[in-house]
């Protein structure tokens, strides 16, 4: 089965856009190769089908996995683990880059579907321990 490339509002259609968290969805952020890891152990476990999860290419290289509005603060989440949206005490914006062309220094390591608009935060969690 293919999967549809779903291009929600939070989805720019050149380059990449700023996104309050907690708005058009919460984030996990996972820090460098941790991070490129659980992302990669998560595609593989959805049959690439993981929902939206967006890196950086410079610095830290965090890897952000985007998940429905109110789910990170529902949720338990292990040390290493960074959270923003709802039910947290900062304000954080964060990048999504577009489908295609020149998004530098952001990337989707998956992208939204119809089927996965959003990373599930059970299958996330289960990929954490």
């Amino acid at each position: 089965m293919t999967n549809t490339i779903h291009r929600p509002a939070l989805v720019p259609a050149t380059g990449h856009q700023l996104h309050l968290a907690g708005v058009h969805f919460d984030a996990v952020r996972i820090d460098g190769i941790r991070g490129e890891l659980v992302a990669e152990w998560l595609v593989e476990a959805s049959g690439d089908d993981a929902g939206p999860i967006v890196c950086e290419a410079g610095g830290g290289r965090w890897v952000y996995f985007l998940l429905a509005p109110g789910e990170v603060a529902a949720h338990d989440w292990p040390l290493g683990v960074q959270r923003h949206g709802g039910g947290t005490r900062t304000v954080t914006y964060i990048g999504t880059p577009a489908l295609e062309g020149n998004t530098w220094p952001l990337r989707w390591y998956s992208v939204p579907t119809v089927t996965a608009p959003y990373v599930c935060p059970a299958r996330l969690r289960d990929t954490l321990q």
